[in-house]
């Protein structure tokens, strides 16, 4: 492990609370490391401290699987990290920032570079309802064309207007990013969105004409929370019998 991630947040003002928190994004960059979401220290996940201005994000220069509850950062809105001296990325600050700061209802944001979503991403159709996992996000579905830097207050402001409402984004030529009220929420959606990515570029590859659901079923609204959790319980039980150490 690098001389970085041994630098971690200090542990003397956590509450209970907070210390959970960390648990639950540390696993959710252990997981997100083995389903195909992660990319080199680039892209991050963030998860709001309740009743703050606060969330909590990896500190830069971290591998995916090399992140544990005591390695992250905690920053405010605006991107200043608080109580520690650890550095973090001000590009995945000011997007995640962006985000939780327009959308008091969402405490989890996944934003990776996963393949298959950066390549429907760059389709001009956007995501097909043709699939059920696809129908999971009807009506659900931001996109937010690629533009200025990350940093620049412009772009950070037309991507919180595209997001709108909305509880996931394909972000044109660049990649996916989720929502969620916890970080099991916001992870199977990302999940399910690149898996859904991944159906409709593997049909549209064969060169014929697509199947698609009855209009009813396109028409209909997306996924409802809920069983998001029991999926997320189980995969935090797989990652406590095989890779613990998240829990550090």
């Amino acid at each position: 492990m690098t001389e970085t991630a041994t630098r971690t947040a200090s542990t003397t003002d956590q509450t209970a609370e907070e210390r959970e928190l960390r648990i639950q994004l540390a696993a959710a960059y252990r997981l997100a490391d083995r389903y195909g979401m992660s990319e080199l220290t680039s892209t991050h996940i963030s998860l709001r401290v309740p009743g703050t201005n606060m969330y909590l994000i990896t500190q830069q220069g971290l591998l995916f699987d090399e992140v544990t509850a005591s390695s992250l950062a905690k920053v405010d809105l605006q991107g200043n990290v608080v109580g520690s001296e650890l550095t973090v990325n001000r590009a995945g600050v000011a997007i995640h920032g962006a985000i939780l700061g327009a959308r008091p209802d969402v405490n989890c944001v996944v934003h990776a570079h996963a393949p298959w979503a950066t390549a429907v991403s760059s389709l001009e159709c956007g995501l097909l309802p043709m699939t059920q996992a696809a129908l999971r996000f009807n009506r659900q579905v931001a996109y937010h064309n690629y533009g200025r830097a990350a940093t620049d207050p412009i772009e950070c402001d037309l991507l919180a207007e595209d997001m709108g409402d909305k509880s996931v984004m394909l972000m044109r030529n660049h990649g996916l990013l989720t929502t969620g009220k916890t970080p099991g929420e916001a992870f199977v959606s990302a999940f399910y969105l690149e898996k859904a990515c991944q159906f409709q570029i593997l049909a549209q590859s064969a060169g014929q004409p697509l199947v698609f659901p009855s209009e009813e079923l396109q028409r209909g609204e997306g996924r409802a929370a809920g069983g998001e959790e029991r999926t997320w319980a189980a995969l935090v039980r797989k990652l406590d019998r095989e890779a613990p150490s998240y829990r550090d």
